[in-house]
């Protein structure tokens, strides 16, 4: 099958809420399409959809590999490194990312939360703080998040 039809369908079954179903379609596909960017990047989504959290690990840690300098794939693989319960691991993983990952607020944010986990209370805190200085709406979240329970915003 055409890789622009199973993506079609495999996108088709996320919009219906069914991930599960579109990580089906993607495994459709050859071992040489499955490892194509666009179709790591939707298998990534379905994972994390599906809270398979160390497939997604894994799969966003290719896209790492495959691209260094794209930020997200940093982002999206501590956070999923995170809900696996190895949060050391995350935040080495985040750290290890580009440079460029310090102008975006949610890195600054992912960051304190794993931090705050660690006991890193006063690293945890500057970075909440700056996250929240670049992007004003991570504050309420900050407040809802189990991550940051504890944490004076």
């Amino acid at each position: 099958m055409e890789v622009a039809n199973v993506l079609t369908a495999a996108t088709g079954w996320i919009d219906l809420g069914l991930a599960d179903e579109a990580l089906v379609e993607i495994e459709s596909l050859s071992k040489k399409d499955q490892s194509q960017s666009g179709v790591l990047e939707l298998k990534l989504y379905a994972e994390m959809e599906c809270q398979f959290w160390n497939a997604a690990a894994d799969t966003a840690k290719r896209l790492c590999l495959r691209d260094p300098k794209d930020p997200s794939y940093f982002i999206h693989a501590a956070f999923c490194i995170h809900e696996t319960g190895d949060t050391h691991a995350a935040c080495q993983w985040l750290l290890k990312g580009p440079r460029s990952l310090f102008k975006i607020a949610i890195f600054h944010y992912n960051l304190a939360c794993y931090l705050w986990v660690l006991g890193e209370k006063k690293r945890a805190r500057s970075h909440l703080q700056r996250a929240i200085k670049m992007d004003g709406d991570l504050e309420q979240a900050a407040r809802e998040d189990r991550d940051l329970k504890g944490i004076d915003i």
